[in-house]
């Protein structure tokens, strides 16, 4: 597999509690919780979009530029095939303070309090306003 320089997250197994936050935001199923801690499964997985990065409660994960292997589109469909039923890839998303889904309007991760949620986007307003 050819190496490229490219953005990837890293996840600092120290700060990793292994709740499992970081998985399910991760379109391509590239981390899992193996052993207790987070992994990015396959470096091939990871688009480095960072969608993970705003819902772990401990800021374990970050994004970092280095040479890695090519994202590979293809691998990941392949590997959405192989976790398609298995529950911790099938969370629905749902706003923290109206309760709609994902899958009904845009979600955007965010922290309060200490606290990593999901909030969609008519709802952001009322965080900013109060």
């Amino acid at each position: 597999m050819q190496k490229v320089k490219r953005k990837i997250v890293k996840i600092q197994e120290e700060l990793c509690t292994g709740c499992g936050k970081c998985v399910s935001p991760c379109a391509e199923g590239a981390i899992e919780i193996i052993e207790g801690k987070a992994k990015v499964r396959r470096e091939e997985l990871c688009d480095g979009a960072g969608f993970c990065l705003g819902v772990c409660p401990t800021g374990a994960l970050l994004l970092e530029e280095r040479e890695v292997n090519a994202f590979d589109e293809e691998a990941v469909h392949e590997h959405k095939k192989v976790i398609a039923n298995k529950p911790e890839f099938n969370v629905t998303m749902k706003c923290s303070l109206c309760d709609v889904t994902e899958y009904e309007r845009p979600l955007i991760p965010i922290k309060s309090k200490g606290d990593s949620e999901w909030v969609c986007v008519r709802c952001i307003p009322k965080l900013i306003h109060g």
